[in-house]
């Protein structure tokens, strides 16, 4: 698979695509820009963030922002309150336990189901 390839097909953005899979946990890939994604935490689940293209600013609750850029790789911690914005189009790949809620407890008009991220 070349993860470029298949994010050239990808047109939503703050919509995560199941990849693929290992074990219990999934490999996401997204396209981010703007500022839609609301502060959320994942109660149970650490989230780990790639960035493949572009420039990330993440916010993390108790620490200054900062900028990711591409070859970039964070991981936040469960409970950790964060969020995620781009000024222009960011491509990333997120690597999550198959139970992580989208924006955690948090809905919003952005927020997809993991059917949703499935198709």
């Amino acid at each position: 698979m070349n993860i470029q390839d298949y994010l050239s097909k990808v047109s939503g953005y703050f919509s995560p695509k199941v990849i693929g899979e290992v074990n219990d946990v999934y490999v996401k890939v997204a396209k981010i820009k703007g500022e839609d994604i609301p502060w959320h935490n994942h109660k149970n689940e650490d989230e780990a963030f790639f960035i493949l293209k572009g420039e990330l600013l993440f916010e993390e609750e108790g620490k200054d922002p900062f900028k990711m850029r591409e070859g970039d790789f964070y991981i936040v911690k469960k409970g950790v309150n964060h969020r995620v914005s781009s000024k222009d189009e960011c491509q990333i790949m997120l690597i999550e336990n198959k139970s992580t809620a989208h924006t955690g407890d948090v809905k919003s008009s952005v927020t997809k189901s993991i059917e949703e991220q499935l198709g």
